[in-house]
């Protein structure tokens, strides 16, 4: 009976639909706003753009490999950035409005930007994840993010570590996520200092005494 238990979340497990994060993060956690002044001021926030500095040659490949196509996971608030942008610059990111973008929010309900498909609720998540599909790619979207993190719902964690500290912006790890273990799974490190480190669920967290 316990062989057929395992072998039948096994096989569940192996269906569901990933959810990867990926993001830019600073040393202390800050995400808010990484591509340019203008993209999220909310909160008085006055250094968007602060990837800039850092941009080289391994980053660049990263990035065009991070951006192959998916579909997207995004909360209002980066929808409204994305769909403001990327639909007259597919040019810069091939396939981003053929793939679904699905946006968790209790306020809008359809948009202009086609393959757009709006979610309610927690337990539309969890259906998206338990559907046929391709992996599900989640940018930017502190706030949801942070829903995930809390129900265990994220798969994997992709984060571009940038070498400085902002103090105040919206931060990746906030509100409380579960304890919970990663794996790394590929590491690199740019010429100009940003770790990309790229983690898989690894269940739960084990202690121990250091040195016993």
């Amino acid at each position: 009976m316990a062989f057929l238990t395992n072998f039948v979340l096994y096989k569940t497990n192996f269906n569901m639909r990933k959810i990867i994060v990926t993001t830019f993060i600073t040393l202390d956690g800050v995400m808010q706003a990484p591509g340019g002044p203008k993209e999220d001021t909310s909160g008085g926030f006055k250094y968007g753009g602060w990837t800039a500095p850092y941009s080289d040659e391994v980053s660049g490949k990263v990035m065009q490999k991070q951006m192959k196509p998916a579909d997207l996971l995004l909360g209002r608030k980066t929808f409204e950035i994305f769909a403001s942008y990327w639909p007259e610059h597919a040019d810069f990111w091939p396939g981003i409005n053929d793939v679904t973008k699905y946006v968790l929010s209790k306020t809008m309900k359809k948009s202009e930007w086609k393959n757009s498909v709006f979610l309610n609720s927690l337990a539309d998540i969890k259906k998206l994840k338990n559907s046929k599909g391709s992996d599900i790619k989640v940018w930017g979207s502190s706030k949801l993010i942070q829903l995930l993190l809390k129900n265990d719902l994220v798969d994997e964690l992709w984060l571009k570590i940038y070498p400085l500290t902002l103090g105040k912006g919206k931060k990746l790890f906030d509100n409380g996520p579960i304890p919970a273990a990663f794996t790394l799974t590929e590491s690199s490190v740019t010429s100009t200092g940003v770790i990309i480190a790229n983690y898989k669920r690894a269940g739960k967290v084990k202690t121990g005494t250091v040195g016993a």
